[in-house]
């Protein structure tokens, strides 16, 4: 897996925006980049793209751009002299395959059956787009398909939204999702970018699925663990279950036997995906401690953000 597929992983949503005219380009970038996306697959479909790959690539040259919809070896030419970072065609064309392999340029050709797929295998490509996903299938086809050619990976695009979008990162072999709700086209031509970026931060957190699991209170000792517990049990009816460390009560009060990371205790946020949402949350500038890293299986199911909110420490679990 390339560098450029590695990063798609990453984000987990690929925005497919179209662009009428190219003065939106910029302001665009800004409103995903903002929003927390800082990549677009800009679709080869209008006059105006090949000029606002340039321009985003220009004012933002750390965002992931790249060209979709390319059906020739010439738009591949024009988007990549243009700043595209990637390359994203409908259908597998072996012509254009080879010639971005030629330029070292990333490709993910469409793909809707097993033939398609045998295809981009013959080519040397294990990563596809599959397109259009739910017009085509949807999940259902992709894990069929997935089933016989075990080292490929997609990424569906078409049909793609906020209700079903987690439906498709859950299954292993999806790299990313591409989508346009968040960039429709009406938006974009209104100028209305305060809404893409709501929308595509929403679209963020709606994969992410932050909620809290447990907020941690340090006691001093074991004796006051059990006595802080044992109250919360009383009054509320939390039922308490003492561990190595920590007593809890309930599932959402942990009490640690002795001082731990936070002036005041912890407090644990559930995701849906712990390796994306530490990129997603690194892109805003925050760090974590890896020292504080828990795997299970040879996953990562916990860490902790270094510093402190409000006298907590906060680290993420793994759902």
């Amino acid at each position: 897996m390339n560098e450029i597929i590695s990063q798609f992983q990453k984000l987990g949503i690929i925005p497919v925006v179209k662009i009428d005219n190219a003065k939106d380009a910029v302001p665009l970038a800004k409103a995903l980049c903002e929003g927390g996306l800082p990549v677009a697959e800009v679709t080869f479909r209008t006059d105006a793209a090949e000029e606002a790959i340039r321009l985003i690539s220009e004012a933002y040259p750390e965002m992931l751009v790249g060209a979709g919809t390319v059906l020739t070896t010439e738009q591949v030419d024009r988007a990549v002299a243009a700043g595209a970072k990637f390359i994203v065609s409908p259908g597998l064309n072996p012509k254009v395959v080879k010639h971005c392999q030629e330029k070292n340029v990333p490709i993910t050709p469409g793909t809707s059956s097993p033939t398609d797929i045998e295809m981009a295998l013959e080519l040397g490509l294990d990563v596809v787009k599959f397109f259009p996903a739910e017009a085509s299938g949807g999940l259902a086809k992709i894990k069929a398909m997935a089933a016989p050619y075990t080292k490929v990976k997609f990424m569906p695009t078409g049909g793609i939204n906020a209700k079903n979008l987690q439906s498709y990162l859950d299954f292993p072999k999806i790299v990313a999702c591409g989508g346009s709700w968040m960039v429709s086209g009406e938006l974009i031509n209104s100028g209305n970018f305060d809404e893409i970026k709501r929308l595509t931060r929403e679209a963020v957190n709606t994969m992410l699925g932050f909620e809290i699991r447990h907020v941690g209170i340090n006691a001093q000792d074991e004796n006051e663990a059990e006595d802080v517990a044992g109250s919360f049990e009383k009054l509320f009816g939390f039922a308490k279950k003492s561990g190595s460390s920590s007593v809890f009560a309930g599932t959402a009060i942990e009490v640690m036997k002795k001082p731990y990371l936070g002036t005041h205790g912890h407090i644990a946020i559930g995701t849906n995906y712990i390796e994306r949402a530490i990129y997603h949350m690194e892109l805003q500038g925050f760090e974590f401690d890896m020292d504080t890293a828990k795997q299970k299986d040879g996953k990562l199911v916990a860490v902790y953000l270094k510093g402190e909110l409000g006298g907590f420490a906060v680290h993420l679990v793994q759902k």
